[in-house]
C-alpha cells in the first residue's frame, strides 16, 4: 500500500519503540516501502526510545505499551512533556477498550492493536501526522462519556462491579502488594496483572495509579465491616 509523495518531496520520519525485533523489522520494511514515510530509527525499550527521540527528532513515534524494560505509558508521558508537538501512536497487543483512555491521558494521539492489518497502522500514522486523532469510533464514544461513567462508578462498590479475579487483584493491591508480587502470588504474567489493573481502574472510574492503590487500601480497611 503506497501513498502519494509528500508535497515538498520530504518523507515523514518514524521512530519505532517496541521490544520485539521481528515486529520492528517487519513494520520498518512496510513503512519504508511508502512514498511518504521512512523509518529513522528503532528502540527496544523506554530509555532508548527517549534518547532516540532526542537525537533523531522524528515526525512521529510508534510506541508499544508493554516492554521488558520500561513502561510505554510512562514513555509517552515523558515524550509529551519534552516534545508536546510530537505525535505518538500506540501499537499494542492490549485491547483498545482497556488502554486507550490511559494512552490519551498520557499524551498519545492514536491507538492500533497489533492484531490489526498493517494498512490500519499506516492509516493511523497518516492521521496523527495530519494532526488528527486515530481511535476507533467506539473508543471516541467512550472518551466522550468518561465523566458520566466516572460518576456512576464512584457510587458503586468494587465488589459489585469487579470480576472475581479483578477483586482478588484489587484486594492484594490494597494489602500493599506490587504488580510483580501479585503476579507471583496468582501465578500470572506481569502483563496480565497490568491488564487487570487497567480494567479495575476503568470500571471504578479512576484516572491514576495512586488513586487505584488508595481506593484498594480503603476497601481492605472497610472490608471487615461489610
Amino acid at each position: 500500500m503506497k501513498n502519494k509523495p509528500a508535497p515538498n518531496g520530504r518523507k515523514c520520519t518514524v521512530l519505532i519503540v517496541d521490544d520485539h525485533p521481528l515486529l520492528r523489522d517487519g513494520l520498518a520494511k512496510v513503512i519504508n516501502q511508502q512514498s511518504d514515510l521512512a523509518v529513522c530509527g528503532e528502540a527496544a525499550d523506554a530509555r532508548a526510545g527517549l534518547a532516540a527521540v532526542a537525537k533523531l527528532r522524528p515526525d512521529v513515534a510508534i510506541v508499544d505499551l508493554t516492554m521488558d524494560e520500561g513502561n510505554g505509558l510512562d514513555l509517552i508521558k515523558d515524550l509529551h512533556l519534552r516534545q508536546p508537538d510530537l505525535p505518538v501512536l500506540v501499537l499494542s497487543m492490549h485491547h483498545e477498550n482497556l488502554y486507550a483512555e490511559r494512552a490519551v491521558r498520557a499524551g498519545a494521539r492514536g491507538y492500533v492493536m497489533k492484531r490489526e492489518p498493517v494498512a490500519a497502522v499506516l492509516a493511523a500514522l497518516r492521521k496523527v501526522l495530519a494532526g488528527q486523532m486515530a481511535f476507533s469510533e467506539e473508543t471516541v464514544r467512550r472518551l466522550l462519556d468518561v465523566p458520566t461513567r466516572a460518576r456512576k462508578a464512584a457510587a458503586e462498590s468494587p465488589a459489585d462491579v469487579l470480576s472475581d479475579r479483578e477483586l482478588e487483584v484489587f484486594r492484594l493491591l490494597g494489602q500493599g502488594f506490587g504488580t510483580r508480587q501479585i503476579a507471583q502470588k496468582l501465578r500470572l504474567a506481569t502483563s496480565t496483572v497490568e491488564t487487570y489493573r487497567a480494567g479495575i481502574k476503568q470500571k471504578l472510574g479512576l484516572a491514576r495509579a495512586p488513586e487505584l492503590v488508595a481506593r484498594a487500601a480503603q476497601f481492605v480497611l472497610d472490608e471487615p465491616r461489610r
